[in-house]
């Protein structure tokens, strides 16, 4: 079903008035006078129709942007109620929760646990990197892994990048559909993960399988977590701890949207666009 969409219309009316009187053969001021008067007027009347012109075309041009959205969005309906809804979620219960465990976790920390959390997630990228044919890339990912699961003492320190300048390729399966050319579908919310499509979901159930911290069923002997609570778990600290070493970007990215449901659509689709180009 096709969104509902309002557009707002500017409509711009300049009234001029202009007061001529008769003037004698002998008054050259005052003809003088009424002309220059006449002359400004028409002039602050150009100015104000080139202001208001220039307002028009900027009201416009950011009230047909969901219109011109290269977006599939059958939907729009549910995907801004869900969106609505992670609003909440990230302003009422992330963000003070967040604030709260920086205030107790040190930085240094928190950047360990991000860091270990990233290493553990190695498979995902060394095997998009090879299936996108990115040699040189999966290379640098195993290197990288090992470098950081030894020296970097499991992860929580990053000597392969801070001492080695060995070079991180996130790449997940969603890109590497991309890279082959599957298009994205049409975009959906997602419950606390926030904007996706159809391409990016199969992408997560695909690199869910081989992520050493996703639970699956029949699969728990290569998985670290043995039930799926524990993977909740470990994906909300995640997320909470990420949160804290970025406050205030979640406000920032939004505060200039007037319409935050398809802001956020679009930078997601662009972003992905980006990184599938890459």
């Amino acid at each position: 079903m096709k969104p509902l969409y309002f557009f707002m219309t500017i409509a711009l009316l300049t009234f001029q008035g202009c007061a001529t009187k008769e003037a004698a053969p002998d008054t050259t001021h005052q003809q003088l006078k009424t002309e220059v008067t006449a002359s400004d007027t028409l002039q602050s009347d150009t100015d104000d129709n080139q202001i208001s012109e220039a307002q028009a075309e900027g009201f416009e041009e950011e009230f047909s942007r969901e219109e011109t959205s290269d977006a599939i969005d059958p939907l729009s309906g549910y995907n801004r109620v869900m969106t609505a809804f992670n609003d909440k979620v990230m302003i009422y219960l992330i963000n003070p929760i967040s604030e709260a465990y920086a205030s107790i976790v040190p930085q240094p920390a928190r950047i360990g646990v991000s860091n270990a959390v990233n290493n553990i997630q190695f498979p995902i990228r060394f095997a998009n990197n090879l299936l996108q044919l990115k040699f040189q890339n999966s290379s640098d990912e195993l290197k990288r892994f090992i470098v950081n699961s030894t020296i970097g003492l499991g992860g929580l320190m990053d000597p392969a990048k801070n001492h080695m300048n060995i070079p991180a390729h996130d790449e997940d399966f969603g890109q590497t559909l991309g890279h082959y050319g599957v298009g994205p579908g049409f975009h959906i919310v997602l419950p606390f993960f926030g904007p996706s499509n159809v391409r990016d979901i199969l992408g997560l159930t695909a690199d869910a399988y081989i992520s050493p911290i996703v639970y699956m069923e029949n699969l728990e002997k290569y998985k670290i977590p043995n039930h799926i609570d524990q993977t909740i778990g470990i994906f909300t600290v995640d997320f909470i701890n990420t949160t804290s070493l970025h406050p205030g970007e979640y406000e920032s990215l939004k505060k200039d949207a007037i319409d935050l449901y398809p802001f956020l659509r679009d930078t997601y689709e662009q972003k992905r666009n980006s990184e599938i180009a890459e």
